[in-house]
């Protein structure tokens, strides 16, 4: 007996989690070409590094004289190479590490704090609901750049943990506050009603009858915080905030200004476009894959699927 409930359950998991995911992404274009992006830019965060060398010793060639080490793109090197006679490409596989780690850390843990306090305040409700929502208020009334600034610039590391928690320090404070006002519209549905006549325990109620109506708007506001968080980690390095001690696309720009002169010469506009067009492409993957998140955890489409 107990191993056909087991069969039951790995059946029922694979059906749910793997292959109606899977036919989602596949019948649906537009997620379907952002889950192909998506893997692409992990792929290359992760494999990358060790198919690409090291950015210092895989330069333009060296016998061209310093004044042309702005080397245009070519079969050798797709992207050109920088005003050092660094490969360019190289730089944006080197970053896309530091790019990814950093926005996958802020996009859970502003998840993760924002789906809490929400949660808590919602359910809950009276003087912990009151003292929670008077907190989300004070945070959300801070200007985010000015305190992300401020504190960059104290602590002064490039580690991708401490970057992600700086940049969700204010982030969670909007997605509290729509996660509380979903709580509350889903509290006194018959179907919670009727558990708690029941009398199930209040986790029961909470992880088993709430959360998954909330699934839907919970993965969205993740792929959005995720969005925002690479913004922001590529600002902070563009400004020169954070210690220029690991590769990232931020970085890159503020060289392309800064030592390159790249708004004012031809010669090193590819050096300004190649980490534009490497965060466009991934903020297009994370959106289009959004649809596909949309259509797995959304009950509605779920069952029309």
């Amino acid at each position: 007996m107990k191993i056909s409930h087991l069969r039951l359950g790995v059946k029922a998991f694979i059906e749910d989690w793997i292959l109606f995911p899977l036919s989602v992404i596949v019948h649906n274009v537009k997620a379907l070409v952002g889950f192909i992006i998506l893997l692409f830019y992990i792929a290359m965060a992760t494999i990358g590094p060790h198919v690409v060398p090291y950015p210092r010793s895989f330069t333009c060639p060296p016998y061209l004289p310093p004044t042309i080490f702005r080397w245009p793109p070519s079969l050798e090197h797709p992207l050109g190479c920088d005003y050092i006679g660094t490969d360019i490409w190289a730089q944006i596989v080197w970053g896309s590490t530091t790019v990814l780690e950093i926005a996958f850390i802020a996009g859970i843990v502003t998840t993760l704090v924002g789906i809490a306090v929400g949660m808590i305040a919602g359910f809950l409700g009276g003087k912990v609901d009151a003292v929670l929502m008077a907190i989300t208020d004070v945070v959300m009334t801070i200007p985010g750049l000015p305190l992300l600034i401020v504190l960059a610039s104290v602590i002064r590391t490039s580690s991708p943990l401490v970057v992600g928690l700086m940049l969700s320090i204010t982030a969670w404070a909007g997605l509290a506050r729509a996660i509380r006002s979903q709580v509350l519209s889903l509290k006194y549905r018959e179907f919670v009603e009727a558990a708690k006549a029941l009398g199930m325990p209040t986790w029961h109620i909470v992880f088993r009858e709430i959360m998954p109506n909330l699934m839907s708007f919970v993965a969205i506001n993740f792929i959005f915080a995720t969005v925002g968080a690479i913004y922001g980690s590529v600002g902070l390095y563009f400004l020169g905030v954070l210690p220029f001690t690991a590769f990232n696309w931020g970085i890159m720009l503020n060289m392309a200004f800064r030592q390159a002169g790249a708004l004012y010469s031809l010669h090193t506009i590819h050096y300004l476009l190649a980490p534009i067009f490497a965060i466009i492409g991934l903020q297009i993957g994370l959106i289009l894959f959004s649809y596909a998140i949309d259509e797995i955890f959304n009950p509605r489409l779920r069952a029309r699927a």
